[in-house]
């Protein structure tokens, strides 16, 4: 299995196995009228299970496999990385939601708009039994029943959109948010291509382990989740920004904001990059650098929810989310584990001492953030690397964690790559194969799945620390070097 061919067939045959497992393992909704995604038994089940969880096994190993194919500089292109990923992504495009069940909050939030109720106060159930998205609210997972939306107007009117155009009926509903998802990973893939070229990285390996990356395409296209929007637009942003365009760079920006708020960070990192790239004398530019892209933002983000019509609710429910607790969370997990500790020492409320921990823990983040932002903005580390990083860190560190947050900082980071000896390439790429493993298809995150995720790390671990990506013979990758880096502070706005 060393040609290009013969990994992409490797991919799709997991991808096929996934989905067609899917079929009666995936996040399947309550009510289907048209009876297509319903359960069969416990044993189908099972053994749907089990087809998934093979067919994703073998995507995490043609990953690899390309991967290594890409270090060894043995053919794969641009254009080979993007057929490959056709390839990947189709047999996901038809099934169920794979992975999670958001895509009928997601629905059900639009329907919500649709009929006039306040998705920034009330949660799916509001629906009336006898309404569009009712099929959908009946499936929303326990606690978002009655958790208002945490995404912003842009996300919510496109929901709505989809509502409208298939009248909420639950199969077209949900191939609808996936068209969107599949429109989210080509501009993920354009523009990642593009953000390789302006950071001098190169394209095949930023496609690689941004686009090709098995947990973008298992929660982005399998599970349609709105952060690949997110990402999408918050990289699209960026290219422009480099090119020196940062005022509408912001305002693509800006729209990701009004998807998932922590494409804001990316805002910091434009403001470095007109300081480094900008005319006049470092203080002249700085005032610019700070209030420019944030009001350029800020216009945006008002005249947007102005056109949506879902009011300013979203500016409140941004923290809902760090209310559920996830396991992935150590900020959440040292908090939980002290508080029970404090109470059951000193009688302390348990939830003080996690609350206490949670806001440390982001405090650190905010530390970290200003620490590569302030490098980026003495040319110590290019503003993109930085905003990943921080992302990354951010996710880290944060009250909740789910496993394709990953992605956010990931895709950004990927687009930097310059050899395959950098040192976060491995980290990413172990995090990743193991991340996919810790949700189930059906949405759940099971102990056996915490236990497929150790495993797929720790077997991750020992393959990278016994069979590095670069070749022996040379630093780096064995194949062509990546473009030189074209200095970012001197090119022409």
């Amino acid at each position: 299995m060393q040609s290009v061919t013969g990994v992409r067939r490797l991919g799709a045959s997991g991808a096929l196995a996934i989905a067609a497992g899917g079929t009666v393992a995936g996040a399947l909704p309550v009510r289907d009228p048209w009876g297509l995604w319903v359960p069969h038994g416990s044993v189908v089940t099972v053994a749907g299970a089990v087809l998934a969880y093979a067919g994703l096994t073998l995507l995490v190993l043609a990953w690899w496999a390309y991967g290594r194919l890409l270090a060894k500089g043995e053919g794969p292109g641009v254009r080979d990385t993007l057929v490959t990923l056709g390839w990947w992504a189709a047999p996901l495009v038809l099934a169920p939601s794979l992975y999670s069940a958001d895509v009928y909050s997601y629905i059900a939030q639009g329907a919500m708009v649709l009929d006039g109720h306040d998705v920034y106060t009330h949660g799916p159930s509001v629906l009336a039994a006898d309404s569009r998205g009712a099929d959908a609210a009946a499936s929303v997972g326990g606690h978002w029943t009655d958790t208002p939306a945490p995404y912003g107007p842009v996300f919510l009117v496109l929901a709505k959109g989809v509502v409208w155009v298939t009248g909420g009926t639950l199969v077209p509903a949900v191939l609808g948010m996936r068209l969107i998802a599949v429109a989210a990973l080509v501009l993920i893939a354009w523009a990642v291509r593009r953000l390789a070229v302006e950071c001098g990285a190169d394209e095949s390996r930023a496609l690689w382990l941004a686009a090709l990356n098995p947990l973008l395409l298992m929660h982005v296209v399998g599970g349609a989740h709105n952060d690949g929007l997110m990402i999408g637009l918050m990289l699209t942003g960026l290219v422009l920004a480099l090119r020196g365009r940062w005022v509408v760079g912001s305002a693509v920006v800006a729209l990701a904001v009004l998807i998932k708020s922590p494409a804001a960070l990316a805002l910091l990192f434009i403001g470095v990059i007109v300081v480094r790239r900008g005319e006049g004398s470092p203080a002249q530019r700085l005032p610019k650098a700070l209030l420019g892209p944030g009001l350029v933002a800020a216009a945006v983000a008002v005249a947007a929810t102005l056109l949506g019509g879902t009011g300013f609710g979203w500016l409140r429910t941004q923290s809902v989310a760090g209310t559920i607790h996830t396991p992935l969370s150590l900020s959440s997990d040292l908090g939980q584990g002290l508080g029970a500790l404090a109470h059951a020492l000193t009688g302390a409320e348990l939830l003080t001492v996690k609350e206490a921990v949670q806001s440390l823990g982001l405090a650190v983040a905010v530390a970290a953030i200003a620490f590569f932002a302030l490098g980026a903005l003495r040319g110590r580390l290019h503003p993109v690397r930085g905003l990943g990083l921080s992302l990354l860190v951010l996710v880290a560190l944060s009250p909740m964690v789910q496993p394709w947050y990953l992605l956010w900082g990931t895709a950004v980071v990927a687009a930097t790559v310059s050899a395959w000896d950098d040192r976060i390439v491995p980290v990413l790429m172990v995090l990743s194969a193991a991340l996919v493993y810790e949700t189930a298809p059906s949405g759940h995150t099971p102990l056996h799945g915490f236990v497929l995720a150790a495993v797929a790390c720790a077997t991750a671990v020992v393959v990278v620390r016994r069979g590095p990506l670069t070749e022996p013979g040379g630093p780096g990758s064995g194949g062509p070097p990546a473009p030189p880096a074209r200095p970012y502070a001197s090119r022409p706005r």
